[in-house]
């Protein structure tokens, strides 16, 4: 950071201030408390985090020190304060997978691929950015979930929340920016998936490597058997989506 840009000593100070202001907040919050879900302590917890962490960057850029705190992440959702009885739910998902095998990943989508080659994105199957849209429009992705090894996927963590609404939206109303306004105080539940939360999951992993290292040194070796090893679950799959006269359905896609 240059000289220009950093912090005066009387900001630092004045940071300095803040937080010893906001720890007396806090714990007066504490000794006023009326139940384990207070506001008031949950607020001032966030004033003394945020105090806390602005001090500490504006020491780093003014003297290159450091405090000896850490300051928590949220692990808990706060109070809710909703409506007792919602209208309307709202549902949000994330998952997040690495693309493991990505010769697996279009492999399968040149099944998709050639049950309809008239689908839009025809070709698309050659690269990985191709081959997912070809697959996250054929397949629900409650599915790819539940079978993402198949489609050369490995997972990652993922998270669900469900969020209490007065009334349902609009139709198309929040559709440019579904994320953007999410309320935690609205969230009726919340279920979070990790490998953080799995005492057993480097153990797991050593157990796979042994398993693929039996298998075989070079694991290049079997990509062009791929297709063969997917064909009996795609054609099922596939088989699905045939429409009345036998032809292949198109992909949807806006699912």
């Amino acid at each position: 950071m240059s000289d220009a840009a950093q912090p005066t000593a009387a900001e630092v100070r004045a940071a300095a201030e803040a937080v010893k202001t906001a720890l007396d907040r806090h714990l007066a919050a504490v000794e006023r408390r009326s139940g384990e879900e207070d506001p008031a302590v949950y607020d001032a917890f966030n004033e003394l985090a945020a105090a806390a962490e602005a001090y500490d960057e504006l020491l780093y850029d003014r003297y290159d020190e450091v405090t000896p705190f850490e300051i928590p992440g949220e692990d808990t959702l706060p109070p809710y304060t909703g409506p007792e009885e919602p209208g309307a739910l709202s549902v949000l998902i994330r998952r997040d997978y690495a693309v493991a095998e990505p010769q697996r990943l279009m492999a399968q989508a040149r099944r998709v691929e050639a049950a309809d080659e008239d689908a839009p994105g025809a070709g698309a199957s050659g690269t990985v950015h191709g081959a997912l849209g070809l697959l996250f429009g054929e397949f629900e992705p409650d599915e790819i979930a539940s079978r993402h090894k198949e489609f050369g996927l490995e997972e990652g963590d993922s998270t669900l929340w469900v969020t209490a609404a007065d009334e349902s939206a609009e139709p198309g109303e929040w559709l440019e920016a579904p994320f953007e306004e999410v309320d935690p105080e609205r969230v009726v539940c919340r279920f979070d998936v990790s490998a953080v939360f799995d005492e057993e999951f480097d153990d797991g992993d050593d157990e796979e490597e042994e398993d693929e290292e039996d298998e075989g040194e070079d694991g290049e070796a079997d990509l062009p058997d791929l297709d063969e090893d997917l064909d009996t679950d795609l054609d099922t799959d596939l088989d699905r989506d045939l429409d009345e006269d036998g032809e292949p359905a198109r992909l949807e896609a806006d699912r």
